[in-house]
């Protein structure tokens, strides 16, 4: 993991599609799989719900994130939604702030079959990998939807222009 000093998109000459990108902006979820050591967790925020039979999620992953590398041993995961008061843990991460001791002792976490989940979140799914590929500078995932809860999102946290937001 690396912590920046400086904002790591920041370019005198922006690349546009990187700008359309960040206006696109949408709900930052936080996908975790493993479980001990194995642990892993990446924050992320390209992604969409495709229904069908069998609801899938499509996101796109660090191709060298530890999230997907667990993902690929297990294959399955917890994607929940964060809220307003996990953006520090969205930073942790995504590696952009420190954690000390890890990312996962920044806050409770609850062991389950797919892979730790947020103690705290109330809008979770579990989630068994479908298939992915090579797209750009990333890898696009399927995974299945196999449980899914929907509770009251508050306040939930949104991320928009490269900073988070709020409704």
């Amino acid at each position: 993991m690396t912590i920046h000093s400086t904002h790591p998109f920041a370019d005198d000459r922006p690349d546009p599609v990187r700008r359309l990108r960040g206006r696109l902006g949408g709900a930052v979820t936080l996908w975790t799989a493993g479980e001990g050591s194995g642990r892993a967790g990446l924050t992320v925020t390209s992604l969409m719900v495709a229904l069908g039979e069998e609801a899938r999620l499509l996101a796109l992953l660090d191709p060298d994130s530890d999230l997907l590398e667990a993902l690929r041993d297990t294959g399955t995961a917890v994607v929940q939604l964060l809220s307003w008061p996990d953006r520090q843990l969205a930073e942790a991460f995504a590696g952009t702030a420190p954690a000390p001791g890890g990312p996962f002792r920044q806050s409770e976490f609850l062991s389950t079959p797919h892979g730790p989940r947020l103690a705290s979140a109330v809008t979770w799914a579990d989630v068994r990998l479908d298939g992915e590929r090579e797209v750009g500078w990333s890898v696009e995932v399927s995974v299945v939807v196999e449980h899914a809860e929907v509770g009251e999102d508050e306040d939930p946290l949104l991320h928009r222009r490269g900073r988070f937001h709020r409704l």
